[in-house]
């Protein structure tokens, strides 16, 4: 039987986008219905394959967008999710096959569920794309999403503190305001995409909250003192408001984690 370890690592090493949603999907079926073997016997990839397209730029080199609310600045807006949720599927497969053999079986199985999501968050936006002339490949790319996997490739806690407790809950601040400009330009089909999304990303943020509190039970140290400390060693920005503090919530993510770190005592909304 092929191990959980290794179908994650076929994820990892799938370049082509639709191929890799393929992929996802069928490791998550395959787990499912107990086809996988819960051994972690093949090694993780320093990086995942990636396709020839999208052009991979630094923050600073990536081009303007165009006039707010026009069709051309929406497709861009909906090509630079669409790569999150790529560079997300990848996250997910990576956490499973590089941490999973630390964690209880149930470990693998929310993270299976987070990786089926964001291949379906992918497929769902490059559809989207197509729907409007474009497609996923077609614009340039931030470069640098898969730096928090490497900064934190050797500690699972670290991972966890900055994936889904620091990169996917800033998701969940911004998307609101992202769903209303898309409503105000009238593209309500978009909007529908991301109020999905968001939905599913509270599961997201929620399950990194589990498990990082599971670790910290397990090693006797308090969360919120481990989540600061670990965020101010492995991750470069900035925890910064606003924040969607009911969907933090939601996950589990409460303020007693991040007030501490917000610049200059910035009060929430």
């Amino acid at each position: 039987m092929r191990s959980i370890a290794g179908a994650a690592r076929s994820v990892l090493d799938t370049a082509e986008p639709a191929a890799k949603v393929k992929a996802a999907r069928l490791v998550a079926r395959q787990w499912r219905r107990g086809e996988l073997a819960h051994r972690f016997d093949v090694a993780m990839p320093v990086a995942p394959a990636r396709p020839e397209r999208p052009e991979l730029l630094p923050p600073n080199r990536m081009p303007k967008r165009g006039r707010a609310g026009s069709e051309r600045a929406r497709i861009a807006g909906i090509h630079a999710l669409a790569h999150i949720e790529f560079v997300a599927i990848d996250l997910a497969f990576d956490l499973i096959g590089r941490f999973g053999g630390e964690f209880p079986r149930g470990f693998v199985d929310d993270w299976i569920g987070v990786g089926a999501d964001e291949a379906m968050h992918f497929a769902l936006l490059d559809r989207r794309l197509r729907q409007l002339g474009s497609h996923y490949g077609a614009h340039p790319a931030h470069g640098g999403l898969w730096e928090a996997a490497e900064a934190t490739a050797g500690d699972a806690m670290a991972r966890l503190a900055v994936v889904p407790m620091v990169l996917e809950a800033r998701g969940l601040d911004i998307t609101p305001m992202t769903i209303a400009r898309f409503e105000a330009a009238g593209d309500l089909p978009t909007a529908r995409i991301l109020r999905r999304i968001l939905s599913d990303e509270i599961r997201h943020v929620g399950a990194g909250t589990k498990w990082f509190e599971s670790a910290c039970r397990t090693r006797q140290t308090s969360p919120q003192q481990a989540w600061r400390t670990l965020v101010s060693r492995h991750f470069r920005g900035v925890v910064k408001p606003p924040f969607n503090d009911s969907a933090r919530h939601a996950a589990g993510l409460t303020r007693e984690y991040y007030l501490a770190l917000a610049p200059d005592g910035e009060n929430f909304p």
